[in-house]
């Protein structure tokens, strides 16, 4: 089995392939920090499709170029999770420094382009140097979506391969698919969190937060709710903070003039008191979308964790992330800034399931030729091997 090197990780690993925040267990440690915890479900799912019997860090912040030679001779490749790395201010630490000097394959797992709301992208030349060794490295380098696989394009990059993002495929099911129950029978509803947004990706605010807070209180008012934060501070505060920081949480979201004019009114601030979940663990996650009957809303791979799991889940998108995904695995989806309605019954449709479900069956083969044909050792299954012929009785 495999020797691999991880580039960026997010957590920690215990029990082999699973991932958890870095010190999960002293929370005051990192309470007024700010980490997505959605960047550890795209790690921890990376190592649920790999077999290896040796992982370790790739150090690009302070490495030891003098060990290089030592990391070419033990480790057999290095993984590059999935994320958010091809945009204008993307900082890499002293990576050029080691991939001029690493000689096995960087394997990019899924990464993908921020499209900024107005002009075209716009990248460091540092960054497209990364890339383009990355890419050199390995037979194909793998993107979560037509927009990343067409940034490549444009800086020279050809051998890309569309893959998605491994969260869809950490329970190794090539034949997941989602089966719609009646609307009337859904009760349990996890509904995917995110107050915190950048005007250079989401064009109009305003219309974010308002839409953010009105479909969560829709929702509450129809099914028993979840609301399922990803890691900003006030949220953690009010998850696993002291009663005092608890409160101080709450003067802080008061405090910004964007919140209190356009997202917390009581409502929302007795919904964040009594139904907010927070967990540094993935497998946290992973159990309570199991448990819930829908789970939708702005998290990439919030929605995604729930889809991994046959939960329906529908998108809304605000970005051009969000609007990629959508359309790599054609999940049903809702643009925040279209000026309309959101209605659960026009969603609620097992044809645009359907549709979820073919794209993610091609997609599977797609991440696992990916994997195959840059020498990972998978354990994702061939599902294009034909299954072999009855033996024939001899007369």
């Amino acid at each position: 089995m495999a020797r691999i090197l991880v580039m960026i990780p997010s957590g920690e690993v215990y029990d082999h392939d699973c991932v958890r925040w870095y010190r999960y267990k002293d929370v005051q440690a990192h309470i007024n920090h700010y980490h997505n915890i959605g960047d550890a479900f795209v790690f921890d799912s990376s190592l649920k499709l790999l077999n290896y019997e040796k992982l370790d860090v790739l150090q690009i912040a302070n490495p030891n170029l003098d060990d290089i030679d030592r990391i070419n001779r033990e480790y057999d490749y290095v993984s590059l999770r999935g994320s958010n790395y091809v945009h204008k201010d993307m900082k890499w630490s002293r990576t050029l420094e080691v991939l001029q000097r690493l000689k096995i394959p960087v394997i990019a797992f899924g990464i993908g382009a921020q499209a900024p709301v107005k002009g075209k992208i716009e990248l460091s030349d540092e960054t497209k140097t990364v890339l383009r060794m990355m890419a050199d490295s390995t037979t194909s380098i793998g993107v979560r979506g037509a927009y990343s696989a067409q940034v490549l394009w444009d800086i020279g990059i050809r051998n890309v391969r569309i893959v998605g993002c491994p969260t869809a495929f950490r329970r190794n099911d090539p034949n997941l698919a989602i089966t719609l129950p009646p609307l009337e029978k859904v009760k349990y509803a996890g509904i995917t969190m995110r107050r915190e947004v950048s005007p250079a990706y989401a064009q109009d605010i305003k219309r974010y937060l308002t839409f953010h807070r009105d479909l969560v209180k829709s929702l509450a008012q129809r099914f028993d709710v979840v609301l399922m934060a990803q890691g900003e501070v006030e949220e953690k505060k009010i998850v696993f903070g002291t009663p005092e920081q608890k409160e101080e949480a709450f003067e802080a979201l008061r405090a910004n003039k964007w919140v209190s004019e356009w997202y917390l009114d009581e409502v929302m601030e007795k919904l964040h008191r009594e139904r907010l979940f927070y967990s540094d663990v993935v497998a946290d996650y992973e159990a309570l979308v199991q448990q819930k009957d829908i789970v939708l809303g702005y998290r990439l791979h919030g929605n995604l964790m729930a889809l991994s799991n046959g939960t329906p889940s529908i998108y809304f998108t605000y970005d051009s992330r969000t609007v990629e995904f959508a359309e790599t695995y054609q999940i049903p989806s809702f643009d925040v800034f279209s000026g309309k309605d959101f209605v659960l019954e026009e969603y609620w449709d097992q044809s645009l399931f359907d549709k979820f479900n073919r794209a993610y069956h091609h997609t599977y083969r797609e991440m696992r030729q990916f994997l195959v044909e840059n020498g990972a050792d998978t354990k994702m299954v061939d599902v294009m091997q034909k299954a072999p012929e009855p033996a024939r009785k001899v007369a």
